[in-house]
Order: C-alpha cells, then structure tokens, then sequence
C-alpha cells in the first residue's frame, strides 16, 4: 500500500492479556495497518510472556519507551493468588504498569473522552474532572510479608554512610497477620507536583491536591509539605498570572466536594487514591472504557494506553465463541494518542491528522447511534441495539475511510 502515510521513527508497543488483546489485534488490522506504515518496537506483556522472561520484558519495555520518547499499551493481568492457579505460573509478578511507571518516575493522567449524546450520572458535572496520579512508590512498590505468629514487626533504616541506625516497631503482632512496607521518594513527589501544575497550566485547569495528612502525619505529611513547595517557589506566579488556584484538603472531603463539584480541573492524586479515583470518574463520566491514561515521564517520555483492565469476563464468552460488546474507545484513543505525539517529535503533520479523523471517526459513530452496550444503556437517546466490537470497529473503519 504505497499511499499509505509513513512514520520516520517507531512507537514502543506493548501488547497484554485477554480481550483487550483481541481487540488491540483488531484495531491494528482494520483501523491502523490500512492506513499508515506503523513502526513500533514490539514487546509482549502478555502473562505468559512475562513469565517465561522473568518478568525481564517489562523492564526492557519501559526503557524502549524512554528511548524512543512514545510508547502505546495494551491492558495487562497483574498476577495474584488466583491468576497463578488460572494461568499455571510459578512466580507473581508486581503490576506491569507500577513496573514501567516506576522505571519512567512519571505521572499518569487520566481524562474522560465525552460525547454529546452520554451524559455524566453526576448531573452537576459539566466539564471533565482529570485525575493527575501519582506514578511511584506506594502499594506499587510495596515490601509485604505473612506473619505466621505472635511477634514484633520492627522498620529499620540503615544509613549508607555507617552511622548508627535507626529502628521504630511497626506492629507488637498478637497472632498470625500481614504487614506491609511502603515508601516514596522526596524528588519522585517534586516530580509529581511540577508535572500537574505544567499540565494545568497546559489545559488551562486548576489543581487539587488531597492526602489524610491527619492520619498519616509523616507520610502523607510530606507529600502536603513537598507538593505545596513546589508551587509557592515554582508555580505560584505562573498560576495566579493564569488565573489558576491552587485547592489543599483531605481527601475524603475532596471526594466529597468533587460529586457536587461542576468539574473542569485537575485532581491531583496519590498513587492508589488515583488508580480507584480514575474509575469511579470514568464510571461516573459514562464507562471506564471512555477514560484515557497518560504517563508522563520527566525525561520527555510518554506512554498512552486505556485506563481499564483486560476485561476478563468478556474474555472468557469470547474463548467460547461469542462475538463480546466489549468498548474499543479508550484502546483506539490510546493509538491516536501516540500517533499524535510520535508526529509532534518528528514533525509528520500527515500522522497527526490521521490520528485525529480516527478520533472524529470514533466519536462520530457514536454520535449517530452506532455503539456498544455499555453506552447504549447510558445513551439519550438511546439506538435500537448495541453493536459488538467487530461491529462498532466496522462502523469506525467505514467512517474513517468515507
């Protein structure tokens, strides 16, 4: 296909698990390879993959996205106790994207894709809420350990240049539990700060920024302390000369204000406040499969992919040969999305206008009444039947090539 658009540079493609996989194989097919030469670096996450490399694929992933500045993903399995028995492994393996979202220090930013005929079931809100999370550190980067039995369970922090060490008991242990071990990293968190307030600044939004500082005095203290540093040495000027705020709680008052909020700004996030965060927004917005997520490292790198998991359930109909209504939104704008910024690094403005009558197309198809269930119950006014995957894809491809 001569006509096809060219790429200069490859994207870093990171293939995963179950029915995201036989979607983000079908969208390549029918949406992609039609239309542009696409270049990528191919890495498998699939579970079987990153088993048989030791979990060694995913690192080598992350530093192909650092190296070539994009890189585009596909849900993926973190293993547990359950997936090991389903999937026969002999290792559990920490999340793929805590994984690559450590090696990159980036944040992840998380926005609703809206259409007009799907309105938010929080009738107040009426711009998109964009979670900023918080990309390091945390439950994602845990030390965890079973306690067989009565015990102390001591942290102990040993100094690199020798000197005397120091040691506060965690738990006097009664009996047989868990405990677990996390941390973060003051620049990790500086980090953090600086890339919401560019990103605000960037989309014109103001920030939020919550924590249970009250509970969590040293920890969750720090991030109030360091997050609020940064903006009064670094942004405050920049904000207020934009007619930005800036907006400290408690994050169970944020949550409480954001349901009755009108939405139109950022919400700055801790790591697993974040991951639960951008679902519920997603939920609330119209489906998790109308979120998209951003990892922005600050090196430069970015990596797109779709906020939602692997979608097991439908996975296991279409192993027995239904044809699942599973919503390929957030996965085909997670490809534009790093066709887009691929175009922006090597200045291709024929790739960037590609990803955006892909987008057109998508959305388009919705407008006119062409969707899957998850939309259709949600739609005003609603069509006469959801399509499946296969379908909506085929009414995206006939659109885009119109």
């Amino acid at each position: 296909m001569a006509d096809r658009i060219q790429m200069k540079n490859p994207i870093a493609e990171l293939d995963g698990d179950e029915m995201t996989r036989v979607l983000w194989a079908l969208v390549k097919e029918k949406l992609l390879l039609p239309h542009i030469g696409l270049k990528t670096e191919y890495y498998d996450l699939g579970i079987m993959n990153r088993e048989a490399t030791g979990d060694a694929v995913t690192s080598e992933s992350a530093e192909a996205i650092r190296r070539l500045g994009v890189g585009v993903k596909c849900a993926t399995i973190t293993s547990n106790a359950a997936r090991k028995a389903e999937y026969g492994l002999k290792n559990l393996f920490p999340s793929p994207n805590g994984t690559i979202r450590a090696i990159l220090d980036g944040t992840v930013f998380r926005k609703p894709i809206t259409v007009s005929c799907v309105k938010p079931s929080v009738s107040t809100w009426k711009k998109p809420i964009v979670i900023g999370r918080h990309a390091y550190g945390d439950q994602y980067k845990a030390s965890e350990m079973l306690i067989p039995g009565a015990g102390k369970v001591e942290i102990v922090y040993t100094p690199a240049d020798g000197s005397g060490e120091k040691r506060i008991t965690l738990a006097e242990m009664k009996e047989s539990g868990i405990v677990q071990g996390v941390h973060n990293l003051d620049e990790s968190i500086k980090n953090f700060a600086r890339s919401c307030f560019l990103y605000a600044l960037g989309e014109k939004l103001p920030v939020w920024f919550a924590t249970k500082d009250t509970v969590s005095k040293i920890y969750d203290g720090r991030f109030k302390e360091l997050f609020n540093q940064v903006y009064e040495t670094e942004f405050r000027e920049k904000c207020a000369a934009a007619g930005l705020d800036y907006f400290y709680t408690l994050i169970d008052d944020a949550a409480a204000r954001m349901v009755k909020s009108s939405g139109g700004f950022l919400w700055a996030c801790q790591n697993y406040d974040g991951d639960v965060m951008s679902d519920l927004i997603a939920s609330a917005a119209g489906s998790v499969a109308m979120m998209t997520s951003v990892l922005v490292s600050p090196s430069g790198a970015v990596e797109y992919e779709a906020a939602h998991g692997t979608v097991q359930q439908h996975y296991y109909r279409w192993q027995k040969g239904e044809k699942t209504s599973t919503n390929p939104i957030a996965l085909i704008f997670a490809w534009t999305g790093a066709l887009t910024k691929r175009a922006e690094l090597d200045n291709t403005p024929p790739l960037a206008a590609f990803a955006k009558r892909l987008e057109e197309a998508t959305l388009g198809a919705v407008e006119e009444g062409e969707m899957t269930g998850d939309l259709m119950r949600l739609a005003d006014p609603a069509p006469a039947k959801a399509l499946n995957s296969w379908e909506f894809i085929g009414a995206v491809k006939k659109r885009l090539e119109a």
